[in-house]
């Protein structure tokens, strides 16, 4: 079982984006529990009960859901929540690239 506190990234094997978002979250240092929607019917199932579709990557963190994305697509929409964007511990000055 995830703890509340971990953010969880949807994947599936072979997903370009899905391996983006993996190398920027390790880069930054943010620890993801990884679930691939393609071993599992329940993650699957989870992904598109909180999203509405079933594309990869998914993250949820709480209630910060973002679905389908690229890591652009991420940080626009990290930073229209800014108490998310500090919680995952990015900075205001974060150099993304």
């Amino acid at each position: 079982m995830s703890k509340k506190n971990t953010p969880i990234l949807y994947i599936k094997p072979g997903c370009p984006w899905c391996r983006e978002a993996m190398s920027f979250f390790s880069q930054h240092g943010v620890a993801v529990e990884v679930r691939d929607v393609t071993a599992s019917s329940q993650n699957m199932r989870r992904m598109t009960e909180i999203s509405g579709q079933n594309k990869t990557p998914t993250f949820e963190f709480g209630e910060f859901i973002v679905a389908d994305f690229d890591v652009q697509e991420f940080l626009d929409a990290m930073e229209q929540v800014p108490e998310i964007k500090q919680s995952l511990g990015f900075g205001d000055g974060e150099d993304w690239n």
